[in-house]
Protein backbone atom coordinates (compact mmCIF):
# COMPACT_ATOMS: atom_id res chain seq x y z
CA UNK A 1 0.00 0.00 0.00
CA UNK A 2 1.05 3.73 -0.68
CA UNK A 3 0.27 4.51 3.21
CA UNK A 4 -2.28 4.02 5.72
CA UNK A 5 -5.67 5.02 4.24
CA UNK A 6 -7.42 8.25 5.88
CA UNK A 7 -10.73 10.08 4.45
CA UNK A 8 -11.79 13.75 5.28
CA UNK A 9 -15.69 14.28 4.52
CA UNK A 10 -16.09 17.95 4.07
CA UNK A 11 -19.21 18.96 6.03
CA UNK A 12 -20.34 19.42 2.13
CA UNK A 13 -19.85 16.28 1.53
CA UNK A 14 -20.10 13.90 4.84
CA UNK A 15 -23.09 12.07 3.68
CA UNK A 16 -20.94 10.82 0.80
CA UNK A 17 -17.81 9.94 2.89
CA UNK A 18 -19.41 8.32 6.11
CA UNK A 19 -21.10 6.20 2.98
CA UNK A 20 -17.85 5.49 1.29
CA UNK A 21 -16.07 4.33 4.55
CA UNK A 22 -19.00 1.51 5.56
CA UNK A 23 -18.32 0.46 2.17
CA UNK A 24 -14.67 0.39 2.77
CA UNK A 25 -15.25 -1.24 6.35
CA UNK A 26 -16.83 -4.49 4.66
CA UNK A 27 -13.80 -4.63 2.14
CA UNK A 28 -11.42 -4.49 4.79
CA UNK A 29 -12.15 -6.48 7.78
CA UNK A 30 -14.29 -4.01 9.69
CA UNK A 31 -11.90 -1.31 9.60
CA UNK A 32 -13.00 2.32 9.54
CA UNK A 33 -10.95 5.69 7.90
CA UNK A 34 -13.06 8.29 8.28
CA UNK A 35 -10.89 11.12 9.98
CA UNK A 36 -12.54 13.99 12.19
CA UNK A 37 -11.96 17.15 11.04
CA UNK A 38 -14.56 20.45 10.93
CA UNK A 39 -13.88 23.73 10.09
CA UNK A 40 -15.54 26.02 12.46
CA UNK A 41 -16.38 29.88 11.80
CA UNK A 42 -15.67 33.02 14.13
CA UNK A 43 -18.63 35.44 14.23
CA UNK A 44 -16.69 37.61 11.81
CA UNK A 45 -17.04 34.89 9.08
CA UNK A 46 -13.51 33.86 9.12
CA UNK A 47 -12.71 30.37 9.86
CA UNK A 48 -10.22 27.51 10.10
CA UNK A 49 -9.86 23.74 10.06
CA UNK A 50 -9.23 21.25 13.03
CA UNK A 51 -7.99 17.65 12.22
CA UNK A 52 -8.79 15.65 15.72
CA UNK A 53 -7.01 12.56 14.33
CA UNK A 54 -3.49 11.84 13.35
CA UNK A 55 -2.79 11.86 9.26
CA UNK A 56 1.16 11.73 9.91
CA UNK A 57 2.18 9.32 6.96
CA UNK A 58 -1.30 8.14 5.84
CA UNK A 59 -2.83 8.37 1.95
CA UNK A 60 -5.41 11.20 2.82
CA UNK A 61 -8.36 11.01 0.18
CA UNK A 62 -10.78 14.99 1.20
CA UNK A 63 -14.21 14.95 -0.55
CA UNK A 64 -15.92 18.04 -0.82
CA UNK A 65 -18.92 19.18 -2.84
CA UNK A 66 -18.47 22.83 -3.64
CA UNK A 67 -22.12 22.92 -4.81
CA UNK A 68 -23.45 21.84 -1.31
CA UNK A 69 -26.05 24.79 -0.82
CA UNK A 70 -27.21 23.37 2.27
CA UNK A 71 -24.31 24.06 4.09
CA UNK A 72 -24.57 27.38 6.23
CA UNK A 73 -22.56 29.23 9.30
CA UNK A 74 -23.13 32.45 11.06
CA UNK A 75 -21.63 35.73 10.30
CA UNK A 76 -22.39 39.01 12.09
CA UNK A 77 -25.37 37.48 13.89
CA UNK A 78 -26.99 36.43 10.51
CA UNK A 79 -26.86 32.64 8.42
CA UNK A 80 -25.07 32.92 5.27
CA UNK A 81 -25.20 29.97 2.92
CA UNK A 82 -22.00 28.49 2.02
CA UNK A 83 -21.30 29.59 -1.66
CA UNK A 84 -18.72 27.35 -3.81
CA UNK A 85 -15.97 29.91 -2.83
CA UNK A 86 -16.62 28.87 0.55
CA UNK A 87 -16.28 25.59 0.37
CA UNK A 88 -12.60 25.59 -1.90
CA UNK A 89 -11.64 27.59 0.96
CA UNK A 90 -12.45 25.15 3.09
CA UNK A 91 -10.69 22.66 1.12
CA UNK A 92 -7.66 24.85 1.37
CA UNK A 93 -7.76 24.82 5.24
CA UNK A 94 -7.89 21.25 5.46
CA UNK A 95 -5.25 20.36 2.95
CA UNK A 96 -2.97 23.74 5.62
CA UNK A 97 -3.99 21.53 8.57
CA UNK A 98 -2.83 18.51 7.18
CA UNK A 99 0.66 20.33 7.88
CA UNK A 100 2.32 18.47 5.32
CA UNK A 101 2.99 15.42 7.04
CA UNK A 102 0.01 13.36 5.25
CA UNK A 103 1.76 10.80 3.12
CA UNK A 104 -0.04 11.52 0.16
CA UNK A 105 -3.01 14.18 -0.33
CA UNK A 106 -5.48 13.04 -2.95
CA UNK A 107 -9.03 15.87 -3.45
CA UNK A 108 -12.01 14.39 -4.79
CA UNK A 109 -13.57 16.94 -6.07
CA UNK A 110 -16.79 15.56 -7.94
CA UNK A 111 -17.80 18.63 -9.11
CA UNK A 112 -14.67 20.89 -10.60
CA UNK A 113 -14.53 24.07 -9.00
CA UNK A 114 -14.86 26.88 -11.34
CA UNK A 115 -14.96 24.14 -14.22
CA UNK A 116 -17.31 26.37 -16.34
CA UNK A 117 -14.88 29.36 -16.55
CA UNK A 118 -12.38 27.07 -18.15
CA UNK A 119 -11.08 29.36 -21.02
CA UNK A 120 -10.87 32.90 -21.65
CA UNK A 121 -13.11 35.20 -24.37
CA UNK A 122 -12.63 38.92 -23.15
CA UNK A 123 -10.69 40.25 -20.39
CA UNK A 124 -11.40 38.16 -17.08
CA UNK A 125 -10.15 35.66 -14.59
CA UNK A 126 -9.51 31.61 -15.42
CA UNK A 127 -10.72 30.58 -12.18
CA UNK A 128 -10.77 26.69 -12.53
CA UNK A 129 -6.93 27.21 -13.71
CA UNK A 130 -6.49 29.17 -10.65
CA UNK A 131 -7.45 26.23 -8.35
CA UNK A 132 -5.80 23.84 -10.19
CA UNK A 133 -2.14 25.52 -9.84
CA UNK A 134 -3.10 26.36 -6.16
CA UNK A 135 -3.61 22.92 -5.23
CA UNK A 136 -0.55 21.58 -6.95
CA UNK A 137 1.51 24.45 -5.14
CA UNK A 138 0.04 23.13 -1.82
CA UNK A 139 1.08 19.97 -2.38
CA UNK A 140 -1.79 18.08 -3.64
CA UNK A 141 -0.74 14.57 -5.12
CA UNK A 142 -4.12 14.53 -7.36
CA UNK A 143 -7.09 15.11 -7.70
CA UNK A 144 -10.23 12.90 -8.95
CA UNK A 145 -13.27 14.94 -10.86
CA UNK A 146 -16.15 13.47 -12.63
CA UNK A 147 -16.93 14.65 -16.25
CA UNK A 148 -15.53 18.31 -16.25
CA UNK A 149 -16.56 20.58 -18.28
CA UNK A 150 -13.98 20.84 -20.45
CA UNK A 151 -11.33 18.33 -19.73
CA UNK A 152 -8.38 19.78 -21.41
CA UNK A 153 -8.57 22.42 -18.06
CA UNK A 154 -6.05 19.23 -16.85
CA UNK A 155 -2.96 20.41 -19.08
CA UNK A 156 -3.01 23.37 -16.27
CA UNK A 157 -0.93 21.17 -14.56
CA UNK A 158 0.93 18.70 -16.36
CA UNK A 159 2.61 17.58 -13.59
CA UNK A 160 0.14 16.94 -11.48
CA UNK A 161 -2.85 14.05 -11.70
CA UNK A 162 -5.75 14.90 -12.69
CA UNK A 163 -8.24 11.89 -13.24
CA UNK A 164 -11.52 13.25 -15.25
CA UNK A 165 -13.88 10.20 -14.34
CA UNK A 166 -17.07 9.55 -16.52
CA UNK A 167 -20.04 7.89 -14.49
CA UNK A 168 -21.42 6.22 -17.90
CA UNK A 169 -21.46 2.78 -16.81
CA UNK A 170 -23.81 4.10 -13.85
CA UNK A 171 -25.87 6.34 -16.25
CA UNK A 172 -26.24 2.56 -18.52
CA UNK A 173 -26.76 0.18 -15.11
CA UNK A 174 -29.26 2.81 -14.28
CA UNK A 175 -31.19 3.09 -17.60
CA UNK A 176 -31.06 -1.10 -18.43
CA UNK A 177 -32.27 -1.88 -15.20
CA UNK A 178 -35.13 0.34 -14.82
CA UNK A 179 -36.16 0.00 -18.69
CA UNK A 180 -37.01 -3.72 -19.83
CA UNK A 181 -38.36 -2.65 -23.16
CA UNK A 182 -35.47 -0.76 -24.59
CA UNK A 183 -34.18 -1.85 -28.88
CA UNK A 184 -30.64 -1.25 -28.35
CA UNK A 185 -30.35 -0.78 -32.37
CA UNK A 186 -30.07 2.40 -34.60
CA UNK A 187 -33.25 2.21 -35.75
CA UNK A 188 -34.96 2.52 -32.00
CA UNK A 189 -32.44 4.25 -30.04
CA UNK A 190 -30.43 7.61 -30.55
CA UNK A 191 -27.65 9.67 -28.60
CA UNK A 192 -28.39 13.28 -28.72
CA UNK A 193 -26.00 16.08 -27.54
CA UNK A 194 -27.82 19.38 -26.63
CA UNK A 195 -25.30 21.36 -27.72
CA UNK A 196 -21.42 20.40 -29.36
CA UNK A 197 -19.39 20.77 -26.14
CA UNK A 198 -21.14 17.72 -25.07
CA UNK A 199 -20.23 15.86 -28.89
CA UNK A 200 -17.53 13.70 -26.87
CA UNK A 201 -19.92 12.36 -24.82
CA UNK A 202 -22.25 11.06 -26.83
CA UNK A 203 -19.76 9.98 -29.43
CA UNK A 204 -18.68 7.42 -26.45
CA UNK A 205 -21.78 5.85 -25.66
CA UNK A 206 -23.37 5.69 -29.07
CA UNK A 207 -20.35 4.21 -30.33
CA UNK A 208 -20.67 1.27 -27.90
CA UNK A 209 -24.40 1.36 -28.03
CA UNK A 210 -23.86 0.61 -32.22
CA UNK A 211 -26.72 3.60 -33.02
CA UNK A 212 -26.81 6.74 -34.60
CA UNK A 213 -25.83 10.73 -32.87
CA UNK A 214 -27.54 13.95 -33.35
CA UNK A 215 -26.87 17.56 -32.25
CA UNK A 216 -28.59 20.72 -30.98
CA UNK A 217 -26.28 23.77 -31.91
CA UNK A 218 -26.92 26.71 -29.72
CA UNK A 219 -27.40 29.69 -32.03
CA UNK A 220 -26.12 32.59 -29.95
CA UNK A 221 -26.86 36.61 -30.42
CA UNK A 222 -22.60 37.73 -30.36
CA UNK A 223 -23.96 41.15 -30.76
CA UNK A 224 -25.03 41.37 -26.95
CA UNK A 225 -23.92 39.96 -23.71
CA UNK A 226 -25.88 39.48 -20.90
CA UNK A 227 -24.51 37.95 -17.12
CA UNK A 228 -21.41 37.51 -18.77
CA UNK A 229 -21.99 35.23 -21.57
CA UNK A 230 -23.76 35.62 -25.44
CA UNK A 231 -27.34 34.58 -25.12
CA UNK A 232 -29.02 32.00 -26.90
CA UNK A 233 -31.08 32.53 -29.70
CA UNK A 234 -32.44 29.35 -30.95
CA UNK A 235 -31.15 25.46 -30.68
CA UNK A 236 -30.68 24.04 -34.15
CA UNK A 237 -30.82 20.39 -34.52
CA UNK A 238 -28.30 18.18 -36.85
CA UNK A 239 -29.00 15.07 -37.68
CA UNK A 240 -31.63 12.20 -39.09
CA UNK A 241 -35.18 11.97 -37.77
CA UNK A 242 -36.24 10.89 -34.39
CA UNK A 243 -39.62 9.85 -35.02
CA UNK A 244 -40.66 7.01 -33.25
CA UNK A 245 -37.74 6.63 -31.47
CA UNK A 246 -35.86 6.69 -27.78
CA UNK A 247 -33.64 9.53 -27.45
CA UNK A 248 -31.07 10.23 -24.87
CA UNK A 249 -29.82 13.60 -24.33
CA UNK A 250 -26.15 13.61 -22.71
CA UNK A 251 -24.57 16.53 -21.00
CA UNK A 252 -22.67 17.10 -18.09
CA UNK A 253 -24.69 19.54 -16.02
CA UNK A 254 -28.67 20.95 -15.68
CA UNK A 255 -28.38 24.67 -13.97
CA UNK A 256 -31.39 26.17 -14.47
CA UNK A 257 -32.54 23.67 -16.83
CA UNK A 258 -33.96 26.21 -19.93
CA UNK A 259 -31.48 24.71 -22.45
CA UNK A 260 -32.78 21.39 -21.94
CA UNK A 261 -35.59 21.29 -21.91
CA UNK A 262 -35.71 23.24 -24.96
CA UNK A 263 -34.31 20.18 -26.89
CA UNK A 264 -36.36 17.81 -24.86
CA UNK A 265 -39.71 20.08 -26.02
CA UNK A 266 -38.39 19.98 -29.69
CA UNK A 267 -37.43 16.42 -29.50
CA UNK A 268 -40.72 15.38 -28.57
CA UNK A 269 -42.45 17.66 -31.15
CA UNK A 270 -39.81 16.26 -33.70
CA UNK A 271 -41.73 12.40 -33.08
CA UNK A 272 -39.25 10.77 -30.32
CA UNK A 273 -41.18 8.56 -28.99
CA UNK A 274 -39.94 8.57 -25.26
CA UNK A 275 -36.94 11.04 -24.10
CA UNK A 276 -34.47 10.02 -21.16
CA UNK A 277 -31.50 12.96 -19.60
CA UNK A 278 -28.27 11.74 -18.17
CA UNK A 279 -26.15 14.64 -16.84
CA UNK A 280 -24.02 14.11 -14.15
CA UNK A 281 -24.75 17.20 -12.10
CA UNK A 282 -28.57 18.14 -11.25
CA UNK A 283 -27.89 21.46 -9.99
CA UNK A 284 -31.89 22.71 -10.41
CA UNK A 285 -30.53 26.04 -9.44
CA UNK A 286 -33.95 27.60 -10.67
CA UNK A 287 -36.18 25.50 -8.30
CA UNK A 288 -38.19 22.15 -9.66
CA UNK A 289 -41.30 24.02 -10.92
CA UNK A 290 -40.92 23.78 -14.64
CA UNK A 291 -39.39 20.77 -14.41
CA UNK A 292 -42.58 19.46 -12.91
CA UNK A 293 -44.77 21.12 -15.33
CA UNK A 294 -42.37 19.71 -18.64
CA UNK A 295 -42.93 16.21 -17.34
CA UNK A 296 -46.89 17.50 -17.52
CA UNK A 297 -46.84 18.36 -20.39
CA UNK A 298 -44.78 14.98 -21.59
CA UNK A 299 -41.59 17.25 -22.78
CA UNK A 300 -39.23 14.35 -21.22
CA UNK A 301 -39.60 11.06 -19.42
CA UNK A 302 -36.94 10.25 -16.97
CA UNK A 303 -34.08 12.41 -15.79
CA UNK A 304 -30.81 10.87 -14.80
CA UNK A 305 -28.48 12.47 -12.44
CA UNK A 306 -25.55 11.22 -10.12
CA UNK A 307 -25.60 11.56 -6.52
CA UNK A 308 -22.27 13.07 -6.38
CA UNK A 309 -23.01 16.26 -5.59
CA UNK A 310 -25.91 17.32 -2.62
CA UNK A 311 -29.53 16.78 -3.97
CA UNK A 312 -32.49 18.04 -2.19
CA UNK A 313 -35.17 15.93 0.05
CA UNK A 314 -37.78 17.63 -2.87
CA UNK A 315 -35.59 16.56 -5.99
CA UNK A 316 -35.32 12.77 -4.42
CA UNK A 317 -39.24 12.59 -4.14
CA UNK A 318 -39.89 13.40 -7.56
CA UNK A 319 -41.28 10.79 -9.94
CA UNK A 320 -39.52 12.16 -13.12
CA UNK A 321 -36.30 11.77 -11.02
CA UNK A 322 -33.63 8.81 -10.93
CA UNK A 323 -30.59 9.37 -8.75
CA UNK A 324 -27.67 7.23 -9.78
CA UNK A 325 -26.01 6.22 -6.51
CA UNK A 326 -21.98 6.49 -7.15
CA UNK A 327 -20.56 5.84 -3.31
CA UNK A 328 -19.36 2.00 -4.32
CA UNK A 329 -17.86 3.56 -7.81
CA UNK A 330 -15.84 6.28 -5.73
CA UNK A 331 -15.27 3.90 -2.82
CA UNK A 332 -13.52 1.11 -5.29
CA UNK A 333 -11.35 3.94 -7.03
CA UNK A 334 -9.86 4.87 -3.46
CA UNK A 335 -9.37 1.23 -2.48
CA UNK A 336 -7.51 0.43 -5.76
CA UNK A 337 -5.50 4.14 -5.17
CA UNK A 338 -4.71 3.14 -1.97
CA UNK A 339 -3.22 0.07 -2.59
CA UNK A 340 -1.18 1.43 -5.94
CA UNK A 341 -3.34 -0.65 -8.35
CA UNK A 342 -4.08 0.52 -11.53
CA UNK A 343 -7.70 2.77 -12.20
CA UNK A 344 -7.73 1.95 -16.10
CA UNK A 345 -10.53 -0.55 -15.70
CA UNK A 346 -12.63 1.85 -13.05
CA UNK A 347 -12.25 5.26 -14.96
CA UNK A 348 -12.32 3.59 -18.32
CA UNK A 349 -15.24 1.83 -18.50
CA UNK A 350 -15.61 0.79 -22.40
CA UNK A 351 -15.09 -2.89 -21.82
CA UNK A 352 -18.21 -3.37 -19.04
CA UNK A 353 -20.47 -1.09 -20.67
CA UNK A 354 -20.29 -3.52 -23.85
CA UNK A 355 -20.77 -6.89 -22.32
CA UNK A 356 -23.65 -5.06 -20.17
CA UNK A 357 -25.14 -3.99 -23.07
CA UNK A 358 -24.43 -7.63 -24.95
CA UNK A 359 -26.31 -8.97 -21.89
CA UNK A 360 -29.34 -6.80 -21.75
CA UNK A 361 -29.94 -8.17 -25.29
CA UNK A 362 -29.51 -11.53 -24.07
CA UNK A 363 -32.87 -10.88 -21.47
CA UNK A 364 -30.08 -10.37 -18.47
CA UNK A 365 -29.94 -7.19 -16.24
CA UNK A 366 -28.50 -6.03 -13.34
CA UNK A 367 -25.39 -7.62 -13.23
CA UNK A 368 -24.29 -5.67 -9.56
CA UNK A 369 -21.82 -3.67 -11.64
CA UNK A 370 -20.63 -0.32 -10.03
Amino acid sequence: MSGKLSIIALESAYRIGRRVDEILSEWRAGEHFLASAECPRFSSGEGKCVINDSVRDRDVFIIVDVCNPSVTYRMFGEISRMSPDDHYQDLKRVIAACNGRAHRITVIMPFLYEGRQHRKTLRESLDCAVMLRELENMGVHSILTFDAHDSRIQNVVPLMAVENISPALQFTQALLTEYEDLILDGEHLMFIAPDEGATDRIVFLATLFGVNIGMFYKRRDYTRIVDGTNPVVAHDFCGISVSGMDVIVVDDMIASGGSILDTTRQLKEMGAKRVFIFSTFGLFTSGLAKFDKAYEEGAFDRIFTTDLIYQTPELREKKWYFSVGMERYIAAIIDAANKGETLQDLTKPADRITQMISLYKKGVTGDGSL
